[in-house]
This record gives C-alpha cells, sequence and structure tokens, in this order.
C-alpha cells in the first residue's frame, strides 16, 4: 500500500509578508515537490490557507477582515484566484488536482464523513492531488475547524494518513520564539506531546497579519493527528523540498511520533470528527472499567453532567475535569441528571419509559 502524506501550508509561507501578495516561487516549489512525490508511489493531500490572504490582495484592503460576512465574501474572491494559480503549476507538470472545499459538518455527520473519505480514496486511486480548504463562503462560526492546521489533522485521521506536514515560517518547534528569543533551544523529536507543557514550551500567535494559526495551532493539530496514529512534523515552508528530505530521513524540522490509533474507523469519526456538545464526569468505578476494562459507560458511574446535549450527541468523559474518553450518548442532559449515580434496573421506573441499559455503548466510546 503507497503511504499517504497530508501537507499543510500556511498563509505565512504562501504570501509576502509585506504585501500579502502570492510567493510565486515558493508555490511553483511546492507543486514540483508534491509532483515529485506523487511519481514516487506516494499519495498526496494539500490543505492550502490562503483564500482569505488573496482575496484581500485582489480587493486592495489592508487588513484581514473582522466580520464573518465580509471574511466569507474575501473567501469567495481568493479561492478562485488560489486555486487556479495551483491549477496552472501543476498542469504544466502534468498532474491532476482537485479542489475540495470542507465545513465541519462534512465530518460531525456520519454519512457526509463516509461520503468525504470515499471521495478522497477515488481521486487519490486516479492519481489526483486533492487540493483542501475550508469551505469559508458557506460556514458558520459554530461549525468552524477555525484554521487549516485543525483542518489538516483532521484530514490525516479521515484518510487514515501515515504523514502530516506542517509547513510555516520557522524551520522547527522552539522553546520559546526564536525571533525574540535568540537562545531558544530547537526540538527536533518529540516522543510524547504532554511533554511540551513541562518543558514550559512558549507558542506564540501568527506572525502574519494574513493568517489565523500561529504555533498553538500547530501543537493542537500534532495532538489529534499523533492520537490518530498520524506522524506529525513542523518545518520551514519556505522550502518545500524539506518534505522529501524527511521522509529520506534527514534530521529537518519538529517530528511527533504517533500514538496508537483508534481500532476502527468509526471510532475515528467519533475521536476526532464530532464536536462535544457536553461533558459526563465519572466516579473511580468508570474510570476503571472504561478505560481498563473497555467497558460500556453505565448510569451508576455518573458523578455529575455538563452541558446541554441531546440523545445520539458527542460528549466527553472526564476524570476530575479530564477528559479521557468521548463517546456518542443514548440519554439527553436532562434525562442523565435524573439518572445518575442510578442502577440500570431503576431507569424505566424513574424516567416513565423504557431506555437503553447503557449511557454511552463501548462501541460509541473511544479512549483519548
Amino acid at each position: 500500500m503507497p503511504q499517504t502524506l497530508v501537507v499543510k501550508i500556511g498563509t505565512s509561507s504562501l504570501t509576502q509578508p509585506e504585501t500579502g501578495l502570492l510567493a510565486l516561487s515558493t508555490i511553483a516549489t511546492l507543486a514540483e515537490t508534491l509532483t515529485q512525490l506523487r511519481r514516487q508511489g506516494y499519495q498526496v493531500i494539500l490543505v492550502s490557507s490562503g483564500a482569505v490572504g488573496v482575496g484581500c490582495a485582489r480587493l486592495g484592503l489592508i487588513e484581514r477582515p473582522r466580520t464573518i460576512a465580509l471574511k466569507q465574501a474575501v473567501a469567495a474572491v481568493g479561492q478562485g484566484r488560489l486555486i487556479r494559480v495551483y491549477d496552472d503549476l501543476f498542469t504544466t507538470l502534468q498532474q491532476p488536482i482537485a479542489q475540495v472545499l470542507l465545513t465541519r459538518t462534512d465530518l460531525v455527520q456520519r454519512s457526509r464523513y463516509i461520503n468525504a473519505y470515499n471521495t478522497f480514496q477515488e481521486l487519490l486511486g486516479l492519481g489526483v492531488i486533492p487540493i483542501v480548504n475550508e469551505n469559508d463562503t458557506v460556514a458558520v462560526e459554530e461549525l468552524k475547524f477555525g484554521d487549516n492546521d485543525t483542518l489538516s489533522a483532521l484530514v490525516a485521521s479521515l484518510v487514515e494518513a501515515e504523514w502530516l506536514f506542517l509547513l510555516t515560517d520557522v524551520d522547527r518547534l522552539y522553546s520559546a520564539d526564536p525571533r525574540s528569543v535568540p537562545n531558544a533551544q530547537p526540538i527536533t523529536l518529540v516522543k510524547d506531546i504532554e511533554q511540551l507543557a513541562q518543558l514550559n514550551i512558549q507558542t506564540g500567535s501568527s506572525s502574519s497579519q494574513w493568517g489565523t494559526g500561529g504555533m498553538v495551532t500547530k501543537i493542537a493539530a500534532a495532538r489529534i493527528a499523533t492520537a490518530a496514529g498520524v506522524r506529525t512534523v513542523i518545518t520551514q515552508g519556505r522550502f518545500p523540498h524539506n518534505i522529501a528530505k524527511i521522509l529520506q530521513g534527514e534530521p529537518l524540522g519538529t517530528q511527533f511520533e504517533p500514538q496508537p490509533q483508534p481500532s476502527s474507523a468509526r471510532k475515528r469519526w467519533i475521536a476526532y470528527g464530532l464536536i462535544p456538545s457536553g461533558k459526563i464526569h465519572l466516579d473511580f468505578g468508570a474510570i476503571t472499567a472504561i478505560s481498563q476494562g473497555g467497558k460500556s459507560l453505565l448510569a451508576a458511574g455518573i458523578s455529575a453532567v455538563e452541558g446541554h446535549f441531546d440523545s445520539q450527541d458527542a460528549v466527553e468523559l472526564c476524570d476530575n475535569g479530564r477528559a479521557i474518553a468521548r463517546g456518542v450518548v443514548n440519554y439527553s442532559s436532562a434525562e442523565l441528571r435524573q439518572i445518575q449515580g442510578r442502577r440500570s434496573t431503576e431507569i424505566s421506573a424513574i424516567l416513565g419509559y423504557p431506555g437503553a441499559e447503557t449511557v454511552v455503548h463501548r462501541d460509541n466510546l473511544v479512549l483519548i
């Protein structure tokens, strides 16, 4: 089976910082690199930011839009121009591409999640490089990915990629911002992403007025991707050839080692596609049962319910406030507040109608 690579390039790498105009030499080098990798047998997906930045430059705007409506309008202007540039460059290299615009709803709804997976598989099987962006022109704030780092991590999880490359404006992760702290220490390998908190890593926001990300969002994306079994790399976006060098074993950038991934496509969807609507706090017995015994969650093990949600919504299962699992719940929050801490045999009498024996069945529960 060929390895699948997801490559995300940010606005700060795609555009010139002074003007917001496209950095054509970088984009051309990126197209050459991805085409060469495709011809070497890799399956390649490109997640590209830049639509809003390009739209701003085309319309003569001097700063990024602040309102959702204006941002959506500017994205509509920029997306067409951006994909035209990509198409011209890849066509010159005789490499077919496809535009794929996603909203979070495409991953939240199970049927659309499966459709998205099938579409990617067909495109990759045809030798096409899909170019993915958030569909900013129709996405609503409540169902936005927020940034393309997160989008790329979710796409990598969706397609079961082996690699996620996050191309940015620094060469790797540092212990502090190297632009302001000269003795910042480089970090080449992260085996456990939780160690970054112990090292007190400082993560700034985007350095570009045109971008939405920053190192915070890249580490958050690495957390999602590595938990899905995807090796993640942060590296310099101005030098796309580094992707091939890293695949050949050169110690460039910062690599995040993958963790054991959920066993089924459905559990990956629950873990990374769904947006939790609330939290269920568990007692010690329930925590042990689901984390060590692989059991379903019963009402007796619930100590508190937080938020408002309906049956079949996604929820986080928490140990002292820390999320340890995610699942699809069989009861609404109002129902759970009535039956929490009670035995399954008591549920029908309490609610006045028959209910499910489990609050979250083990087949709809995944440890995070």
